[in-house]
């Protein structure tokens, strides 16, 4: 078991890792608080020291492409409709679809969100209110794994935190859980405090699974700690890092534009031969009279500051396109020549869809380890002998499609079956009545032994009457 002094040291080192840092930086990134809310402007003064200018604009708005891009590979990678954990065994596929039903995939997809924010991130399995495996997103800014050899007592242990609520006086009241294989113990901790263990938990620690027999209470370890953790890729990295700089740069070139633009907004007047000596009496008249007195050889003359924007907004449509380009995205806002066919459409998705395949290797992975669990459960309760081989998985993908591409193409495959079955026809007489039935329900995909079944003892020496005159 863990004591105090480990507890806090472990938490203490994993959120100075490099690992968390770079997670906790995507995650802002993914949140819209780009570094551009920190940007300040300095000038020299006539001292020749550095201040900060504070009279200029200084416009900070966050562009989240980074939030579109993993919102929309999450979406896309669980865009079908069936379920994605399959068997052909009968009987398992009833009871897979029991465990992986639409509260897991609300979890799976909290997963797929921050793994690909942060590079990696966790499920955790308990067992519900049904006496049922069940599985949990924890999120992996608070998940430790600590190793045998970095501990006591040699034991592999996982450290979850997180924030419960903030109490009176602005404390943070944070929970603190301690997993093991055998049993999970309950800590609280008062803002950087001592490490207490949690009172309002009735069995400290408490074992993975409590039920009840007789009036009896019993006890059951999993056997093993139940963390399961998928990787965006094998170095755990964000799909931040590739594009981070050129979101910084278009938040630069955007908000530079917006600060031109209000820096620069008013014109500026020339005034020669001003009847006044007050400044600010002739800046009150420009404002609300609009006219100022001047002697007979003065005048006015409004210039206007020409804002070179045509460039910016040239280094800002390069920068979007290299960041669905690097992003591996799907550019919703690209113009083509207007003839959006069923090819360009899916030319457009191939960068998405190479995403998505390399991460698809990776959660099957994964998937394959929950399995194991849940098929070991499901044997100890039917007392049945299924395999993690009996299960295969299958992510079907769905793309925006052209109506009337889809249209022609349903349109030729039935003349194209209409025609195969026009030329078995034709072969009557060459070959027996059975020999075509099979082959026509061949091109229809309909089942013959259930067409034969049900083909009307009368026609049963002449089955092809059944299609009527020839």
């Amino acid at each position: 078991m863990l004591t105090e002094q480990e507890i806090r040291y472990f938490i203490s080192d994993d959120a100075g890792s490099q690992r968390k840092r770079k997670a906790r930086e995507a995650q802002r990134y993914y949140e819209g608080e780009h570094d551009i809310l920190n940007y300040r402007m300095f000038y020299y003064n006539s001292d020749g020291e550095l201040v900060e200018d504070t009279t200029r604009s200084n416009i900070k708005i966050s562009h989240p492409f980074f939030t579109e891009l993993v919102d929309q590979q999450v979406q896309y990678m669980l865009s079908g409709d069936d379920s994605f954990v399959r068997s052909d065994v009968e009987g398992l596929q009833s009871k897979l679809d029991e465990y992986f039903d639409e509260d897991f995939k609300a979890e799976l997809t909290d997963l797929l969100t921050g793994t690909i924010t942060k590079g990696f991130d966790y499920l955790f399995a308990y067992q519900n209110e049904h006496d049922r495996l069940a599985f949990q997103y924890a999120d992996a800014l608070g998940v430790i794994e600590v190793r045998a050899k970095d501990t006591d007592d040699n034991c592999n242990y996982v450290i979850y935190w997180y924030i419960d609520r903030i109490a009176k006086n602005n404390k943070v009241i944070k929970r603190i859980q301690v997993w093991d294989d055998e049993k999970t113990t309950y800590y609280v901790q008062n803002d950087e405090g001592g490490i207490d263990l949690d009172e309002s938990v009735d069995i400290n620690p408490r074992p993975h699974v409590i039920y009840e027999r007789d009036n009896s209470l019993y006890y059951k370890p999993f056997g093993f700690i139940p963390f399961f953790r998928l990787d965006n890729n094998k170095k755990q990295i964000s799909n931040l890092k590739a594009i981070k700089g050129i979101i910084d740069d278009y938040d630069i070139m955007s908000c530079g534009l917006s600060n031109n633009l209000a820096d620069f907004d008013h014109p500026l007047h020339v005034v020669r031969g001003f009847e006044g000596d007050n400044l600010d009496e002739l800046s009150q008249n420009l404002k609300t009279k609009k006219t100022i007195g001047v002697d007979s050889e003065g005048g006015v003359e409004v210039h206007t500051v020409d804002i070179p924007y045509q460039a910016r907004l040239t280094k800002m449509e390069q920068d979007e396109k290299n960041i669905y380009r690097f992003g591996m995205g799907f550019n919703s806002a690209q113009i083509g020549d207007g003839n959006i066919t069923n090819i360009v459409i899916k030319s457009r998705y191939a960068l998405l869809d190479l995403k998505c395949n390399k991460l698809e290797i990776k959660l099957k992975q994964f998937l394959k380890k929950i399995v194991k669990v849940v098929i070991d459960e499901i044997n100890k309760k039917n007392n049945s002998a299924y395999k993690v081989e009996d299960v295969w998985f299958d992510f079907k993908r769905e793309v925006m499609t052209n109506a009337s591409d889809n249209a022609q193409i349903y349109k030729t495959e039935a003349e194209t079956r209409q025609i195969e079955i026009n030329t078995i026809l034709g072969l009557h007489g060459v070959i027996d009545d059975k020999n075509v039935i099979k082959s026509i329900c061949d091109v229809l995909e309909l089942d013959y032994e259930e067409v034969k079944n049900n083909i009307p003892d009368e026609f049963e020496d002449d089955p092809l009457k059944v299609l009527g005159d020839e």
